[in-house]
């Protein structure tokens, strides 16, 4: 399996933060972003190979701290070639970029570079094989139908198929969201083919996933634990706080007393 990591982005609204920096390298925690979902790609023994895309003017910054790193596999930084917003190519558009480009014909983790998760990978990789030749997704209950307005909604059956899925919906259907963690098996890769060829929305996975339900099976999968998306101040502040908390247990007692 290889896992893919969507780093092409220009996170507009975090400036001044990431005007020169990419959102997946600002610091959690006294980590950068990517260190976390690295550190849960290596425990899963059946990935052999992590490629990351980013764009031109990001791609020294992922370079410089790709080689900094050491994984049982190189990390492969691919360079979608754009250099502004205006000009990307869209997550779906790089992600199909890396197929061609690497000739990739088996399953596929794909995973948003700006995800913060505490939930290991194992129970979702499992969940996926189980319903394998289909696609899986893994998605977090949010609680609060505004916050779900804000995300990826997806509604299941019993058996965890998604029956809807509504990128950012003014009125959502529930307040299970998407976190930005796909598993694509390698029977699926054909689909994604398509949905290139018949010109659909390139930029945002969510619209992919919405064309995926209407022409093939897919399954959701809960990610226990609690899940950050990186989109603004605040949201950085929180995941901030958040793996302070975690990589220094005293700092939050500190806080109770």
């Amino acid at each position: 399996m290889k896992a893919v990591l969507l780093c092409a982005g220009y996170a507009t609204r975090l400036y001044p933060l990431t005007r020169d920096r990419p959102k997946p390298l600002l610091s959690v925690g006294g980590r950068p972003v990517l260190d976390y979902l690295l550190e849960k790609i290596e425990r899963l023994p059946s990935v052999d190979g992590v490629f990351l895309i980013t764009n031109d003017r990001f791609y020294p910054h992922f370079k410089t701290w790709a080689d900094s790193r050491r994984y049982p596999w190189k990390i492969e930084v691919v360079n979608d070639g754009t250099s502004t917003n205006e000009d990307r190519i869209g997550a779906i558009g790089d992600l199909a970029f890396v197929i061609q480009k690497h000739k990739i014909r088996t399953d596929l983790g794909v995973f948003a570079g700006d995800n913060l998760f505490l939930s290991e990978l194992g129970g979702f990789l499992s969940f996926a094989a189980f319903h394998r030749p289909h696609t899986s997704l893994a998605v977090v209950d949010v609680k609060q139908r505004e916050l779900a307005t804000r995300y990826g909604i997806v509604q299941t059956d019993a058996s965890g198929r998604v029956s809807t899925f509504l990128e950012k919906p003014k009125d959502p259907p529930s307040t299970m969201a998407s976190t930005g963690v796909y598993w694509f098996p390698q029977e699926g890769l054909n689909l994604l083919d398509r949905y290139m060829r018949e010109g659909h929305n390139a930029d945002r996975p969510g619209d992919y996933i919405h064309w995926l339900v209407e022409v093939d099976r897919v399954f959701a999968y809960t990610l226990p634990g609690r899940w950050v998306d990186i989109g603004d101040p605040d949201s950085y502040r929180e995941a901030d706080r958040m793996m302070l908390e975690l990589n220094h247990p005293a700092r939050k007692e500190k806080g109770r007393s």
